[in-house]
This record gives structure tokens, sequence and C-alpha cells, in this order.
């Protein structure tokens, strides 16, 4: 795991915010993925990058505070489907995953022990954007996964 810090560009998200079971995440992100997208396209706009899971606070096995959608540059409104979250800029940390969602536990064990050892803060909500996944790759080893933590 090669983690690093970086410099973020403010950017806005159109997604689907909701407090879940971890057991229900995956059925959630479909949904969410396609109310965005439909919202995305009654709204006349169009992503401008690829689908990002934005986590509020720590998920745990019992809830998981997430909005799940697309990043838009388009000035674009919520609706009743959708929410419009604006992501921060400053510094962050990066790393990437490589391979399926279920072995995404001990990258973050890594890069989370990376931060510790940087004397490094967080701040706030983290996120994912899933530039490889299932929709465009078969082959789950392949999956490439961008997770981001904004720094204090």
């Amino acid at each position: 795991m090669k983690a690093e810090q970086i410099t973020l560009e403010p950017r806005t998200l159109l997604g689907v915010h909701e407090v879940i079971p971890m057991s229900r995440l995956t059925e959630y992100f479909e949904r969410a993925f396609q109310t965005a997208a439909a919202e995305l396209g009654r709204l006349g706009s169009h992503p401008s990058g690829p689908p990002i899971a934005l986590y509020h606070g720590a998920p745990t096995d019992a809830a998981v505070d997430v909005t799940a959608g697309f990043p838009v540059v388009d000035d674009v409104s919520a609706t009743r489907a959708v929410e419009v979250v604006h992501l921060p800029s400053g510094p962050a940390v990066e790393t990437f995953h490589v391979g399926p969602y279920e072995t995404l536990p001990a990258t973050y064990t890594a890069v989370t022990d990376w931060i510790t050892e940087q004397k490094l803060a967080v701040a706030g909500d983290m996120w994912e954007e899933y530039l490889v996944g299932p929709d465009t790759e078969p082959d789950p080893a392949q999956w490439r996964t961008r997770i981001v933590f904004p720094l204090a």
C-alpha cells in the first residue's frame, strides 16, 4: 500500500444519503448510483468522474452513514431523491486499493496506520472513488478504488 499527501480541489457530489446497516451496503450502492444517474439526466447534467461513496463518520457493522453518487461540474440542485454535497479542498491523504471490495479492510488498516505514523489528523468525512469496478471489469482482482482522507 502506497499512501501520499495531496492537495484536493473543491468538487460537488450529487448523491443519495442514507444511514443503513453495513449488511445492506451493496444493495444501497446499486440503488443510490442508479438514482443519482437518473436525477443527473433529469437535471440535464452528467457525471464528471467515477462514482463516489462519501462516509460521514466511521462505519460500524451496525450502521453506515453514507452519501453515494457522482461528482458534477454543472450547478445542480438537490431534489427529493438526491442531495448536493460539497467535497472539501485542501490537504488530504490518498491511496489506491486494487482488488475485490472484500479486501478493502486491509487497505484501510494500512492507510490509517500510515496516517498515525506520520502524525497526521484526519478531518471529518472521507470517501472512496470507484475507478474500475464490476460495472466495467468482470475480474475483481482488477478493480481499483481511490481512498481519500481529508486532513485537518
